[in-house]
């Protein structure tokens, strides 16, 4: 007979932003479980209107934005950041994709991927985003 092993439960966290696709489809914007806390794939609207229409650059800077305001609500900031994922429609746009992340998170170096996708939900997208982020738990207990 073996013996019952005790299991830790963590905590679940989660938050929520103003985007519309949140209800519609049914996520939050971040969660956080144990030290790592993940954003989910975000777009650059602010109020749910698209921002840079037609610029990679700016809609990157604004989605990258709204990830990092969601890492605020558990306080912490572009320096906790240990993975991006980029996603964007069109090749010629990853100069100015590249570029805006170098601003936001040149520093920082986090682990980095690029990919090039057919098209998002809206097509006025150009860019969405995901982080992923460590927080130090130990600290806090």
């Amino acid at each position: 007979m073996t013996e019952p092993v005790a299991v830790e439960r963590v905590s679940v966290e989660r938050v929520q932003s103003d985007s519309p696709w949140e209800e519609t489809i049914g996520f939050a914007r971040a969660v956080a479980v144990g030290d790592r806390v993940l954003v989910s794939g975000t777009m650059p609207l602010v109020d749910g209107a698209v921002q840079g229409e037609g610029d990679p650059y700016v809609q990157a800077k604004t989605a990258f934005e709204n990830s990092l305001a969601a890492l605020e609500r558990f306080g912490l900031d572009a320096s906790s950041v240990v993975r991006t994922r980029m996603y964007v429609t069109h090749a010629r746009d990853v100069e100015d994709v590249g570029r805006a992340h170098r601003e936001v998170f040149g520093s920082v170096r986090p682990a980095a991927t690029l990919v090039i996708v057919s098209g998002f939900v809206d097509s006025r997208v150009l860019v969405e985003v995901e982080v992923e982020a460590f927080r130090n738990t130990e600290e806090s207990s």
